[in-house]
């Protein structure tokens, strides 16, 4: 008797065992955010991973790791887990020039990636900063090249060709210090550590509605309210020739390897569209100044195709690609 009911438990465990195999998710998921924390992919991913476990029915884990060209190690590290739906990468626009500038090898394509929102940047100075205008800014950049020290996070990412394109079409050259995400170059900007800041106005809101950013001109075509503070001026209007390489949106969300099994791509896209339809979600969104995306699979990654072209060939005509663009197979925008 004991030795059957030794042998039906094992049976029962080995059933359960075969069973959880077959089910997605069978244990907790890990987003693995390429970027510093408090940024805006950062902030987004983690405001989603407590939203998409309701629907998943597991605990979704929020983690960090940063640095790299194009945060080339965080996509590394997630690229080279394995590939089963229970790593996923936090990533925005900002890794899409990897291969251009030398960073992570594998274009876009080889993402199964999912989109929640993106915000428009903007220039801002410290509070204390003797610049009150964008020309105050410029025409100092101008008459001492160089010496005014600008942060725009990762290198090749978004906020860093945001930079480059405003200087191009400004005729002011800014000393580049890079960082691992918004978070901590906003916080180099706040402390004094750097002349200026480039992120978006989702995530310097705060720090502008707090008295400790100064905005001064948006990198879009139209002018920007933010509720508390009032106006923000665009580049634009100033500066013309900025439409050349101006604007170019944010795209922030998430992503598995495109070989996931099929069957976990369609879990996933069934978490992520309930999630964005989250009262938590929608409410954080248009409170903090995001314009939702909410697409995934092929809608994704065909706006990431695009970007991948847009950012890959403006680096390498600005002279800051090191690969060309054209021997990647990346198609010209």
């Amino acid at each position: 008797m004991k030795r059957f009911l030794t042998l039906a438990l094992a049976l029962l465990c080995l059933g359960a065992a075969v069973f959880g195999q077959g089910r997605y998710p069978a244990k907790d998921i890990t987003i693995t955010v390429v970027f510093g924390a408090g940024g805006g992919t950062d902030v987004l991913n983690r405001l989603f991973a407590g939203e998409m476990r309701a629907f998943l029915g597991r605990n979704v884990v929020v983690a960090n790791v940063t640095g790299g060209v194009s945060a080339s190690n965080g996509m590394y590290h997630v690229w080279g887990l394995p590939h089963d739906g229970y790593n996923l990468a936090g990533f925005s626009e900002s890794v899409v020039s990897g291969p251009a500038m030398g960073g992570f090898d594998k274009r876009m394509s080889a993402w199964y990636p999912f989109l929640i929102a993106g915000s428009p940047d903007v220039i801002s100075v410290p509070a204390s900063s003797p610049y009150k205008t964008l020309a105050d800014l410029i025409n100092a950049a101008k008459a001492k090249p160089e010496s005014i020290k600008a942060g725009a996070g990762n290198v090749g990412g978004l906020h860093h060709l945001n930079l480059l394109a405003f200087q191009q079409g400004t005729g002011a050259k800014f000393n580049y210090i890079p960082y691992t995400g918004s978070g901590p170059t906003q916080t180099a900007a706040v402390t004094g550590e750097i002349d200026l800041v480039v992120t978006s106005i989702a995530e310097q809101q705060q720090l502008i509605k707090a008295g400790q950013l100064r905005p001064l001109g948006m990198l879009i075509a139209n002018s920007f309210k933010v509720e508390g503070f009032g106006e923000i001026p665009s580049s634009f209007k100033s500066y013309p020739d900025l439409k050349k390489h101006l604007p170019i949106m944010q795209a922030i969300g998430f992503g598995v390897p495109d070989d996931v099994p099929a069957d976990v791509k369609k879990k996933l896209d069934d978490a992520f569209k309930k999630t964005m339809k989250s009262k938590k979600v929608v409410e954080f969104l248009a409170a903090n100044y995001y314009e939702p995306i909410g697409k995934s699979g092929k809608d994704a990654a065909a706006i990431f195709a695009k970007l991948e072209s847009l950012f890959c060939w403006t680096l390498w005509d600005l002279g800051q690609a090191k690969n060309d663009p054209a021997s990647l197979g990346i198609p010209k925008p």
